[in-house]
């Protein structure tokens, strides 16, 4: 597999987001919240990483006014291959940055209006007790954490694992809705395939 040992971002761009962050203050929040993806998966990897092991991570972002929303990126990834190689992975991006946020920032505001609808109910009260159908319905944490899947650092609630994979981030959106619908969950097990029939 790939373990990534170096993960160097270097950005620039010329809008109110590049004016704010040529502030070290706004900076330093910038590159915590970026270093905090790298933290959860060298956590969640501990057959990669040892206790005191961490890539080298570097983030440069630099406010450049002539290119206005155009934001620019350059993300150079090093990882370690089998026998010991290392696999370089660069990748540049240009795009208008408003433009690439606006739609994820209207995908939030539906996705928290829908979740404020959800309510779920528990099944059994834990006393014996018979409840009515409209007893006992609660609403989804106000930390919604399943928000995460749209945004880098994210948000739960105190003592809640963090999940920073985007597929399990996914996941777990359309586990949500198909329960909403009454429609078994994916687990893309296919135990039922595996299985020798008698």
């Amino acid at each position: 597999g790939l373990k990534p040992v170096s993960i160097v971002s270097y950005n620039h761009l010329g809008n109110n987001d590049g004016k704010n962050l040529s502030a070290p203050s706004q900076f330093r929040s910038k590159e915590i919240s970026k270093s905090n993806v790298v933290d959860d998966m060298v956590e969640s990897n501990p057959i990669l990483y040892r206790p005191d092991e961490h890539p080298d991570h570097v983030v440069v972002i630099k406010y450049v006014p002539y290119v206005g929303d155009s934001k620019r990126a350059l993300d150079e990834y090093i990882s370690k291959i089998f026998m010991n190689g290392h696999n370089t992975i660069v990748m540049h991006n240009t795009c208008e940055d408003s433009l690439l946020a606006s739609p994820i920032i209207l995908d939030l505001v539906i996705l928290a209006e829908l979740c404020e609808r959800i309510q779920f109910k528990k099944v059994g009260n834990g006393k014996g007790e018979e409840e009515s159908e409209t007893e006992g319905f609660e609403n989804l944490h106000p930390v919604l954490s399943i928000l995460s899947y749209l945004l880098k650092a994210p948000l739960v609630p105190r003592g809640t694992p963090i999940v920073n994979a985007l597929m399990k981030q996914r996941g777990c959106l359309e586990n949500i809705f198909k329960a909403c619908l009454g429609l078994p969950a994916e687990n893309h097990m296919l135990l039922e395939q595996k299985i020798l029939e008698r």
